[in-house]
């Protein structure tokens, strides 16, 4: 039987999955076309409505390409004509490419993406329908993470296939920024994994849940099963990512240590002279008394490392004012010199007193104040007041914590919301932890009662009111019409008189009546030492503490 053949000029191109023909190979195939014909015949199917066609090409373009350049459009070119959808003559078109292995990996890659698409993601199938294990269409569909412009690099073989599995690891922005550098300096694949591994984060460091790294294709563990060409496991390329989720949890660390200490910083390079660890004895210690005084100063507070060698380690007990703390330090070392010299005075006798700042100079007469200050610690014990009361009004009152909480996602607080804090919520209510995949998650809240559920969304909205700003809290207590005197008592909060010094001490006695009621034994309890004073302003006989509530505390 003799082979059909058609006129070149009425046969159109199809959408052949590849675009890349090797301009050597096609000056080959034109060279041996033009002394002995096409003798393979290229697969077209019938297309109607087109005037200028009568089929299109299926398989076969670098036969098509090399018959028109050797014999022109009239040349009859040998066919085998079969009536095809359009998926089938996609489907057939990829195939005969590949099992040519004439495709570049970007095209073979674009190609399976497509064909897994059609397939509404079943790999399996698209992988037997191209004549692939399953390991080189994951392989080839990997390559997808590239740029485009690396992928149109890789076609024409501007690069090799083991710098594009490289490149597939980094964000697509960091790729671009590399290709022309590997372009222009013709770097070797070995040069461009080693400038990749210097700038990988190491994941056996990484202080955050690492439960969705597991699958991130910027995983250099999970890269080394898909390519060849790939960095150390266990580093992770996406440096953008690995920091955005170091910093949430460093500020997850500190919102943590809010309710223990008045001053909480994370540490970060430079921050060298910036604190000192307060001690009481050694070469760099204050002195036992001086220690205590120092608890209750502004400056005292807690450090959260945001150092590469210590990143997410907190430092407790820290002075976040050094010059102080070395007088503190020189003070005491001092006075112990002069208790040891000749007719030597002790500290006490050297006019020096510990103090909560500043102290350990001579003695002066403190200025008498006229108002609270309102100091950093101070207004950490105010809001975190605040707080507490917000909590117990609204856990009390599910409708109320359901409009806070819609109120709050309309003024997009609902960030504040961190899965630590819920999770911590969710864990008292319902005696279990939450998950950190979402699938599992859903299903845990399916089962749980409609009244359970109810008191996870008041929970939410405690968490919103925990996570607040500033203003935002302000702005709730004054809506909310909060009464603190339900919620505070001096005789109960020994910590506030702590922060104070004995001249705020005679303001809040005035505010609250506590001079009155003393009468002339007043200036007798102030001429005591300030836990004496404490001691006394708690304890007034016949005063009535209910319902009074400093300025300083108020919003």
């Amino acid at each position: 039987m003799q082979q059909p053949t058609v006129k070149l000029s009425r046969i159109r191109r199809g959408n052949n999955p590849r675009k890349f023909f090797d301009p050597v190979q096609l000056a080959e195939r034109t060279a041996s076309i033009a002394v002995h014909g096409v003798l393979q015949p290229v697969l077209v199917r019938p297309v109607e409505g087109d005037p200028n066609a009568d089929y299109e090409l299926v398989a076969g373009e670098y036969r098509y390409r090399g018959a028109w350049d050797a014999h022109g459009p009239e040349y009859d070119m040998p066919v085998t004509i079969r009536v095809l959808t359009d998926e089938e003559a996609a489907n057939l078109a990829l195939i005969e490419n590949i099992q040519r292995a004439e495709m570049a990996p970007s095209e073979e890659a674009i190609a399976a993406a497509t064909a897994v698409g059609k397939l509404k993601g079943d790999r399996d199938e698209a992988a037997r329908i191209l004549g692939w294990s399953r390991a080189t269409l994951d392989k080839r569909l990997a390559l997808m993470n590239c740029s485009t412009a690396v992928l149109e690099a890789l076609t024409p073989k501007t690069i090799n296939l083991g710098h594009a599995e490289l490149l597939a690891t980094l964000p697509k922005d960091k790729q671009d920024l590399l290709l022309p550098v590997i372009i222009s300096e013709k770097k070797s694949v070995a040069e461009l994994k080693k400038t990749i591994e210097a700038a990988a984060c190491n994941l056996a460091a990484a202080i955050f849940d690492k439960a969705d790294c597991a699958t991130c294709s910027h995983n250099s563990s999970l890269q080394s099963e898909m390519f060849a060409e790939a960095i150390a496991t266990g580093s992770c390329t996406n440096r953008g990512c690995f920091n955005e989720k170091t910093e949430k949890r460093l500020d997850t660390l500190a919102y943590g240590l809010k309710d223990e200490y008045p001053v909480i910083r994370i540490i970060r390079a430079g921050d060298n002279h910036t604190r000192v660890q307060l001690v009481a004895d050694g070469p760099t210690g204050v002195g036992e008394a001086q220690a205590k005084a120092c608890h209750a100063c502004e400056s005292f507070g807690v450090a959260v490392s945001g150092l590469p060698d210590s990143i997410g380690k907190i430092f407790r007990g820290q002075c976040f004012d050094p010059s102080c703390n070395q007088k503190m330090v020189a003070a005491r070392l001092k006075a112990e010199r002069d208790a040891k010299s000749p007719g030597g005075k002790s500290s006490a006798g050297a006019g020096t007193t510990p103090t909560s700042k500043g102290e350990g100079k001579p003695a002066h007469k403190e200025p008498e104040a006229t108002r609270i200050s309102e100091s950093e610690r101070v207004k950490v014990y105010r809001h975190s007041l605040w707080r507490k009361a917000l909590r117990r009004e609204v856990g009390s009152n599910p409708e109320v914590a359901n409009h806070y909480l819609i109120a709050a996602a309309m003024t997009g607080l609902a960030r504040n919301i961190t899965a630590d804090h819920f999770g911590k919520i969710f864990e008292k209510v319902l005696d279990e932890k939450p998950a950190s995949e979402l699938s599992k998650n859903l299903g845990a809240v399916a089962d749980v009662a409609l009244d359970k559920r109810q008191m996870l969304t008041v929970g939410l909205a405690v968490a919103a009111i925990d996570g607040m700003e500033t203003d935002n809290l302000t702005c709730l207590c004054k809506f909310h019409q909060l009464d603190l005197r339900q919620y505070w008592n001096l005789q109960k909060s020994k910590d506030f008189l702590e922060m104070l010094t004995k001249s705020e001490m005679k303001v809040l006695a005035d505010e609250l009546g506590i001079r009155k009621a003393l009468g002339d034994g007043f200036a007798k309890l102030f001429n005591k030492s300030k836990p004496e004073v404490i001691d006394g302003l708690l304890a007034v006989e016949g005063f009535d503490y209910h319902g009074k509530i400093p300025k300083v505390l108020c919003f």
